[in-house]
């Protein structure tokens, strides 16, 4: 705590300690000011300016330091002042009072309840950003809401000063009224009780939830207003309950749900079903992660005991192998499989034509229109290519296409670029060098991974290295260029003189200035601190990111906000209330598992809606990086606590001391654990090693569901398991936390039972 801090602490509690040692809680009572009203307006007849300007500070003093009877005070005002002056002074005392009150309580604890509850607070704040004033003025408004407490709660929050003064100013004007008039009544009063009576409380509380009630109806007109201009267009009766643009992860949750509930639902998908991740992402890769770790785990066989050996195949046999997986997989997502569950699919492109509307371009060359209640748009993403000069003439592939160009390959590309250290370019870069390409690695930022901790990009780093990926790290890639290699003359010219009809390619041949014979070859050309760099290369892959599918489905037409991503509200609904948006295409997360948590509250809300709205949660998401050893986390890591500026301490266990992880020789790796200081709440997990996205799930559970360490380290795990790994980090943080000075009681008690 800041010297200032503790000065303004030391003063509060001297004023505190004054009013309590001197008593002067006596003269705020009623009988006390009844008895002393003649004397005041005597006061106030002989000396108006002095009297005002004393009572003005009196009560703005007893505003901030929340001191009771404010009441009284406000019936003073009342009684001295009479209706518009003792108005017009209550009016702006209690509310510079209390913005002192909000700013004490900002002052000295607001950064100690951000420390120790910042994740919590920072969904409050952005609450508070988005209609803060709106609420205040409502609570404002209802005086059995103790006033004093609105002041120190308010303070711990992000609003703004003279939002909070100009809405308490406005909101408190009608509880003042009612104070000071009762005031200039005083003589006629009994007690303070009589001045609210059940029917002016009453008519209070009306008054207060009028803002909200007025919230709805504005509601109420937004929604008429955002769909006027499709007023005569909207259907008398809905061919279907819910449409579902997309058959990724999001679509056929979405339409799984609206069938399980008996709705009336069609799916449509142009292309594949099951979307990017069976097709193109998760399952392609995770099949060739797998064959790659068996070359690599036989080129280590000593590792086992076994014998090193130089694995053969063919590498069309590896990417059948890829396309096998996706064929075994594809009938849980097959065309088949939802028709048997009660879901339409249409095979075609949907266009969204109104807001219940859509028209189908199906695969057969027909057209069709359909209607519905409501609609989700779970269009997906695709990979993103960087407008590089030259990337066309060089040719590259992206994590969709490179399953099918890769298939016509004979070999291994000898020298393959990554273009990006992300999760998706490591995991591929990774796998190819094991499968014996030349990998390089080009990643513009400081470091891979770069949403990880810093030492988790470094031990990704050194494992890809290892495995002989070339990581430059810091490397912007400025260009593509085809580049003449010198080749023997001879040769050339036998294959030119072959070749004479044939235009130039990339893989053509040429003459230099000097008349030599030459090929081009493939160059990435890139900046490191200031310095050129040549990267030659066979293959390129486009491995920097995704961005969500934005064209083609009408969205601009409607006038549906986007960008990067579709825009939609805590519920998933895009300005058009009955047009949901759910997947890569809604954001924030790009995961099938993010993906089909999104479809839950996309495809509920769209049927249920009307009678209750679910927030799409996001509190616990996990997820991993599939290299080797894997990467996983779910919650906060440390980078991101401190962003945050999130109080939390480390527990961290490494796994090399796992007896399972020992037997398998997979002993390297961490699990890492931020928790609350001084208790076992889980902020987040990092879990470096092998199967470390299982091991998360038992994290991902207890963080769900409230469970802490202590209930982790209480239950019984397998042995010998990797799972094992998350006791024993539990019971790190324990050991770090135990009660030393009762052991040392206990100890003494022990020593004498023994008599010592």
């Amino acid at each position: 705590m800041r010297f200032r801090q503790i000065l303004l602490l030391l003063l509060l509690a001297l004023a505190i300690g004054a009013f309590v040692a001197l008593d002067l809680g006596r003269y705020l009572s009623f009988d006390q000011l009844k008895a002393s009203q003649a004397s005041f307006a005597q006061l106030h007849a002989e000396q108006p300016f002095t009297v005002a300007v004393v009572y003005f500070l009196v009560y703005v003093l007893a505003t901030a330091l929340s001191f009771p009877g404010a009441t009284i005070i406000t019936l003073a005002g009342g009684a001295v002042f009479g209706l518009w002056q003792g108005l017009l002074i209550v009016s702006f005392a209690s509310t510079v009072g209390a913005t002192l009150a909000f700013l004490a309580s900002r002052f000295l604890l607001r950064d100690w309840v951000e420390a120790r509850f910042g994740q919590r607070l920072a969904d409050i704040n952005a609450g508070v950003n988005r209609e803060g004033g709106f609420y205040l003025f409502t609570l404002r408004l209802i005086p059995v809401v103790p006033f004093f407490l609105i002041n120190l709660l308010m303070g711990l929050t992000r609003m703004k000063v003279w939002t909070y003064y100009w809405v308490s100013q406005i909101g408190m004007l009608a509880g003042t009224a009612v104070y000071v008039n009762a005031g200039t009544q005083l003589a006629q009063l009994d007690s303070v009780k009589g001045i609210l009576s059940p029917a002016l409380l009453g008519s209070f509380v009306l008054l207060g939830l009028f803002p909200l009630i007025a919230r709805r109806i504005v509601a109420a007109v937004q929604k008429r207003k955002v769909y006027a201009r499709w007023a005569d267009q909207r259907p008398q009766t809905f061919d279907r309950n819910l449409i579902v643009i997309g058959g990724g992860a999001g679509g056929l949750v979405s339409a799984y749900i609206a069938a399980a509930v008996k709705a009336k639902v069609t799916l449509i998908e142009a292309h594949k079903m099951g979307g990017d991740c069976l097709n193109y992402g998760c399952v392609p890769s995770k099949a060739l992660i797998k064959s790659a770790k068996l070359a690599h785990q036989m080129r280590h066989a000593s590792n086992y005991g076994l014998s090193d050996a130089a694995p053969s195949f063919g590498f069309k046999a590896v990417m059948q192998r890829v396309q096998d997986v996706i064929k075994a997989i594809e009938p849980h997502d097959s065309i088949e499989r939802y028709t048997g569950l009660g879901v339409e699919v249409l095979q075609g492109y949907g266009k969204l034509v109104n807001p219940w509307t859509v028209e189908v371009a199906l695969n057969d060359g027909t057209t069709q229109r359909l209607t519905a209640r409501s609609i989700v748009i779970a269009a997906g993403a695709r990979p993103f290519v960087p407008p590089l000069p030259g990337l066309d003439g060089v040719g590259y592939v992206t994590s969709d296409s490179l399953w099918g160009e890769f298939s016509k390959l004979d070999e291994v590309p000898k020298r393959l670029v990554v273009l990006g250290g992300g999760p998706i370019g490591c995991e591929l870069a990774q796998s190819f060098a094991r499968l014996g390409s030349h990998v390089t690695q080009v990643e513009m930022g400081a470091r891979i991974m770069v949403r990880e901790d810093a030492e988790v990009s470094e031990l990704a780093t050194a494992a890809l290295e290892a495995d002989g990926v070339q990581v430059l790290t810091g490397h912007k890639a400025l260009r593509c260029e085809l580049r003449p290699s010198p080749v023997n003359a001879s040769a050339a010219k036998q294959s030119m003189d072959r070749h004479a009809s044939l235009a130039m390619t990339n893989e053509g041949l040429a003459m230099t200035s000097e008349g030599v014979a030459s090929t081009f070859e493939k160059c990435l050309i890139v900046e490191h601190k200031g310095q050129e760099q040549v990267i030659p290369f066979d293959q390129l892959l486009c491995a920097v990111g995704r961005v969500a599918r934005l064209q083609g489905y009408g969205l601009e037409d409607l006038g549906i906000p986007t960008h990067r991503t579709v825009e939609t509200n805590e519920y998933l609904q895009t300005i058009y209330p009955n047009i949901y948006a759910a997947g890569d295409v809604a954001g924030p997360f790009q995961f099938t598992h993010t993906a089909a948590h999104q479809a839950w509250y996309a495809a509920v809300n769209a049927l249920f809606g009307e009678w209750k709205l679910f927030k799409a949660d996001y509190s616990v998401i996990p997820w991993a990086t599939f290299i080797d050893p894997e990467v996983a986390r779910v919650g906060l890591n440390e980078q991101e606590a401190k962003e945050k500026n999130i109080a939390y301490e480390v527990t961290k266990y490494n796994i090399d001391d796992l007896d399972r992880a020992i037997a398998d020789s997979e002993a390297h790796g961490f699990v890492k654990v931020l928790t609350v200081p001084g208790k076992d709440k889980i902020l987040g997990v990092t879990i470096v090693g092998a199967h470390a996205a299982d091991l998360l799930a038992e994290y991902v559970l207890a963080m769900k569901h409230g469970l802490g360490l202590n209930k982790i380290l209480g239950t019984i795990h397998t042995y010998p398991t990797m799972a094992e790994a998350n006791k024993y980090a539990a019971g790190e943080w324990k050991r770090t936390h135990a009660p030393q000075r009762l052991l040392a009681w206990v100890k003494k008690y022990h020593d004498f039972k023994r008599g010592a």
